[in-house]
């Protein structure tokens, strides 16, 4: 590495390091998103504790044993009333919701006539926790109008438990694929945040210098090649160092914000005691053994290497990008060859990999080079063959190198060029000088 490329790195990665937004950001981000999380699990938390009041008219007097208080809902009778009046009271209670049972001469009409009046959209739990009550009592009667045994055709359903297993004999948990997606996905969905982030910085960092006519002084000094390459791995290691510093601050604060309202892992409204019968508890265990199969190593490599990849190809078309315009607003014209790519990488593999990890589409874009960082991340948890990866990161490492040559080419003679806008034509004569 010669000295002037050293020089550029060391001044991008202190300019980035020591600018006032840099340091407040770094520190003040774990704080905002911690904060957010804890916030939204507060506001969860109080939306869960909320009750909600439904009144009820059932004129068939036959459902009032069933409508029973929860933790969520709390039923009034109000089928003395006739329906107006009962419509009256719980407007002027300002009750949530009112449900009308009417009488009919079959349950198929008064499956077809009860009616559920409230102010707003009503909640979709509570309209189905109604209803299910309602046509469980519908069924029940249904039945013995026929003449059937409601305690033999209890006793005769039949509850199904699949278990998986490998041929190997080897048990999975039925959320395995979701815990491996989950992985994968965050992995994916974090590379495409630091690029468009730290990308950003280095397409900023290129205008600026172009637009205060600094770079005519820089340019004197060294190569364009060597410019660009210093303000590209300048920039990564502050990115690298922020990121560093995010993760430490996270999980400190996590614990600490844990710890202090009490956020409890458990979902809300569920008894761990009731949570962990019927194989639940089996479940769980086998949970806990498909996260500790994860190829936990290979992953955090990968994520490694396609993180630095993924990177160094999208910020050398920040580069370019940065040398081609004069300011932020003309930049947005050429913008649409980076977010297509990365956002088509996300939706490909929350879509296509969840379905099928190892299928056609899968694997061509876990080989592309623009969307293989993101893709093949997402792929790794499910089981991803090594010289599939090897060929992934191949393609990936040669498309790096054609891409900082052509970027070169293009900050060669954009960071020089002033008061016009680039077109996709102009920048293509550009390669060839």
């Amino acid at each position: 590495m010669s000295n002037n490329l050293q020089l550029i790195i060391k001044r991008e990665f202190i300019s980035r390091v020591r600018n006032r937004t840099f340091v407040v950001m770094t520190f003040l981000s774990p704080l905002i998103v911690v904060g957010m999380i804890a916030l939204i699990a507060w506001l969860t938390t109080l939306n869960n504790d909320e009750v909600k009041t439904v009144a009820f008219v059932d004129e068939t007097k036959s459902f009032a044993t069933d409508l029973k208080n929860t933790d969520q809902v709390e039923y009034i009778d109000f089928s003395e009333y006739n329906l107006e009046r009962a419509k009256d009271s719980v407007i002027s209670k300002k009750i949530y919701g009112l449900l009308y049972i009417p009488k009919k001469s079959t349950n198929k009409e008064l499956s077809e006539s009860i009616q559920f009046y409230a102010e707003e959209s009503p909640n979709f739990s509570i309209l189905n926790r109604i209803e299910g009550i309602i046509a469980n009592k519908l069924t029940n009667q249904n039945y013995k109008a026929e003449g059937l045994n409601l305690e033999a055709i209890e006793s005769s359903k039949a509850r199904i438990n699949i278990q998986i297993e490998n041929f190997s004999g080897e048990k999975t948990s039925k959320m395995s694929n979701y815990v491996k997606m989950a992985f994968g996905g965050f992995a994916g969905y974090l590379l495409m945040m630091f690029i468009i982030i730290y990308g950003n910085m280095v397409m900023r960092s290129v205008i600026e210098e172009k637009t205060n006519r600094i770079i005519e002084i820089i340019i004197s000094s060294v190569k364009p090649m060597q410019l660009m390459m210093g303000k590209i791995l300048g920039t990564s290691f502050a990115g690298i160092l922020q990121f560093f510093i995010w993760v430490l601050l996270g999980g400190v604060l996590l614990l600490v914000a844990t710890s202090l309202f009490g956020i409890d892992p458990q979902p809300v409204g569920v008894d761990p005691s009731i949570a962990l019968q019927e194989n639940n508890q089996q479940e769980i265990q086998l949970l806990i053994q498909d996260i500790l199969k994860l190829p936990l190593l290979t992953l955090v490599l990968s994520f490694f290497v396609y993180f630095i990849g993924g990177y160094f190809l999208y910020s050398s078309i920040y580069a370019a990008i940065g040398a081609a315009v004069d300011s932020e607003t003309d930049s947005q014209q050429f913008m649409l060859p980076i977010i297509l790519p990365l956002m088509l990488g996300i939706y490909v593999g929350f879509f296509a990999v969840i379905e099928n990890p190892h299928g056609t589409v899968s694997t061509v874009f876990s080989m592309i080079p623009l969307t293989s960082p993101i893709v093949m991340l997402m792929r790794i948890p499910f089981g991803v063959p090594w010289w599939e990866i090897l060929i992934s990161i191949t393609l990936l490492v040669g498309s790096i190198i054609f891409m900082i040559w052509f970027a070169g080419k293009i900050y060669r003679i954009g960071i020089l060029m002033y008061g016009k806008k680039p077109s996709y034509k102009e920048l293509f004569k550009w390669l060839k000088y």
